[in-house]
């Protein structure tokens, strides 16, 4: 289960065994739900795929693809960082870093950055991939940095957040929160609304931190510990933060999804629900993915509740990610999952080779990118060619 691979720390074996007991004593209901046929009601084609180097199964990394408009970069977890041009998939460059990377890449400013496994941020030029600088940051890092601006911003394990400048990789100022004894692993990716980085930390507090200064804006615990034992008091923010407009949508581990308000931290809404895979969000609504694999789609105005879809529990599907007029998920057999954004009714699946998805996919204008276990990236777009009824071992492109 991704829930047990994803506990860590001091009573790790305690929260496995009571991890395990979640869904229930019969092993009949851990098992995955198995998948069932349906009719297609779009058309997804497999433009391009590339293999990017050695896989990262198991090892709940933060490797993902991200695009600058022009160009798709993804990193595997053997060091590999390649560029491809995202309409046909050639490859552009690619850089060999001989480290074992956990995070990225993030791209901006004609520049890349990848974390690896012994704690340092290496950042690229965008055109070439040649190496500018490696800063070390004394953690690993396993939520994907960023760049604002002439900086670049890195959260490693032991809750610290950290600034470098994107010339020279020196440290410009860092916030650091208090570590639970028991933690899942895992990190929320931090998000830049205006002036302020918003970072999530394995104690359940969110916090705005001023891009310039370092300086805390705005502190407030999201998701309160409940209960005796260190597993009863998992709280952690380690799923995705979504931004759209001036408002932050976050969920925390046994916990809640709330909107806030990002100049203050006023929560706007708040559900009781639990989720360590985030928040994804359009215009209208806010997707996630609760503990045991269901969908769940809100308004994003208000927090009501739009839809809800049970087909994946037990299959840890990543989280929704709003692709057209669908929402996109990958899960632990390697199939792409495509969801009607209004009614969450199944539209189209697809298989990415035999290994887990576990990294959000990616959309860059109408192109879906997703990026496998085995290290494989593979492009997709909704064409208009008629669906065709296909059963659930099919694999797309042949």
């Amino acid at each position: 289960m991704r829930q047990s691979l994803r506990l860590t720390g001091l009573l790790l074996a305690t929260a496995l065994v009571a991890s395990c007991g979640i869904f229930g004593d019969d092993d009949e209901e851990l098992k995955p739900a198995e998948l069932v046929d349906f009719d297609e009601a779009i058309s997804v084609k497999r433009i391009w795929s590339a293999k990017l180097g050695g896989n990262s199964e198991f090892l709940r990394v933060a490797l993902r693809p991200t695009g600058d408009g022009a160009r798709i970069y993804a990193a595997s977890q053997d060091g590999k960082v390649t560029a491809f041009d995202p309409e046909t998939g050639k490859q552009i460059w690619r850089t060999n870093l001989d480290m074992e990377l956990s995070a990225g890449p993030a791209a901006a400013e004609g520049f890349v950055v990848v974390a690896s496994k012994k704690g340092f941020a290496i950042l690229l030029d965008a055109t070439n991939g040649s190496e500018k600088w490696r800063a070390n940051v004394a953690g690993e890092s396993v939520s994907r940095p960023l760049i604002v601006n002439d900086t670049v911003i890195v959260q490693t394990i032991d809750n610290r957040l950290q600034a470098l400048s994107l010339f020279n990789g020196r440290p410009r100022w860092s916030v650091q929160r208090d570590r639970p004894t028991l933690t899942m692993r895992g990190s929320a990716s931090p998000v830049a609304v205006g002036g302020a980085i918003i970072a999530g930390f394995d104690s359940g507090r969110l916090v705005a931190v001023d891009l310039e200064s370092g300086a805390v804006g705005w502190d407030i615990l999201l998701s309160p510990p409940q209960g005796r034992s260190d597993l009863d008091r998992l709280s952690d923010i380690d799923g995705a933060l979504a931004v759209v407009g001036q408002d932050v949508y976050a969920t925390g581990y046994q916990g809640r999804l709330a909107a806030l308000a990002s100049e203050s931290g006023q929560v706007l809404w708040s559900r009781d629900i639990s989720s360590y895979e985030g928040v994804a969000a359009d215009w209208n609504s806010v997707y996630t993915i609760r503990d045991e694999g269901e969908l769940i789609a809100l308004t994003r105005r208000n927090g009501n509740e739009i839809w809800r879809n049970d087909s994946l529990l037990r299959r840890e599907p990543t989280l929704p990610i709003p692709f057209g007029t669908t929402v996109v998920v990958g899960d632990l057999e390697g199939y792409i999952h495509f969801f009607n954004a209004i009614d969450g009714a199944a539209v189209a699946r697809r298989k990415l080779g035999s290994k887990a998805i576990t990294s959000d996919p990616y959309v860059m204008a109408n192109r879906l990118f997703v990026q496998s276990d085995s290290g494989e990236l593979g492009a997709y777009v909704i064409s208009e060619d008629r669906p065709k009824r296909k059963p659930p071992e099919a694999t797309d492109g042949e």
